[in-house]
């Protein structure tokens, strides 16, 4: 069924007449790499997709181009997994965000499921917002999520909030659970020497980590919980993109 909010499903003239009345763009982004032998490769993505478009059916904006890969070179070393130079992806939306401005889009929210990808997207905001005078926001989705489960998932730390644990599982276990095979679910503790100096960043390969995605309790994931992180998540992105962006729904 055709969604009148993504502009890859537009015609150009339905483009131009939803375009007269419309300042804000909604950008997806996302990656395909391990998520765990529970969720697909393109667990961000398939998440990512689904938030945009639950975001603009209760705003006044498009959903634009999407870009399903990420910078993920720290899971590489999992089957599947593809991975992109991060000026490679600075460039291709780069020229995206260019695209969106020349058509007069003057609202930018990024709806990001990848860490890798925010800080290449943060630096595109920062530039154009003082070259074009644009508004620009990203939800950094999996850190998005920690402060507003609080109440909702059982676990707390990166036990509920890391790589396909707790939260990520019940994410997709609401939005897809056709993609989810819970009997690979499994509960994956960091070895200590990870956790004795969490203040200090190190370049870790994720494989050293875990040894198949998961980092955390997958096994506690429940639909309803999913349910619960994604309304309680919508319904702040809404609120932040009506205040900041004057776009309620006409």
């Amino acid at each position: 069924m055709k969604n009148t909010n993504w502009m890859k499903e537009m015609s150009w003239t339905e483009f131009q007449e939803r375009k007269a009345d419309c300042d804000t763009v909604i950008i997806p982004a996302g990656a395909i790499e391990v998520y765990g032998p529970q969720l697909p490769l393109g667990s961000d993505s398939i998440v990512s997709e689904a938030i945009c478009e639950r975001v603009a059916e209760r705003v006044n904006a498009m959903i634009g181009p999407f870009i399903e890969v990420g910078e993920s070179a720290p899971l590489y070393g999992f089957p599947g997994t593809i991975k992109i130079m991060p000026e490679t992806y600075y460039l291709v939306m780069r020229d995206i965000m260019e695209s969106l401005i020349h058509w007069g889009f003057k609202n930018f929210m990024f709806i990001n499921m990848h860490a890798g990808n925010v800080p290449i997207i943060g630096q595109l905001c920062r530039e154009y917002q003082r070259s074009h005078g644009i508004k620009c926001a990203q939800v950094d989705w999996w850190r998005f999520t920690q402060p507003n489960s609080v109440g909702i998932c059982e676990n707390t730390g990166w036990m509920a909030h890391g790589h396909a644990s707790e939260c990520g599982t019940s994410v997709m276990m609401y939005l897809h659970s056709e993609y989810v095979d819970f009997s690979k679910a499994e509960c994956i503790k960091m070895d200590g020497k990870f956790t004795k100096y969490p203040d200090i960043v190190t370049y870790d390969e994720f494989g050293e980590k875990t040894p198949n995605g998961i980092l955390g309790d997958a096994t506690i994931a429940t639909k309803e919980k999913g349910e619960a992180i994604v309304t309680k998540c919508v319904d702040r992105i809404v609120a932040f993109m009506e205040e900041t962006f004057d776009c309620q729904k006409k």
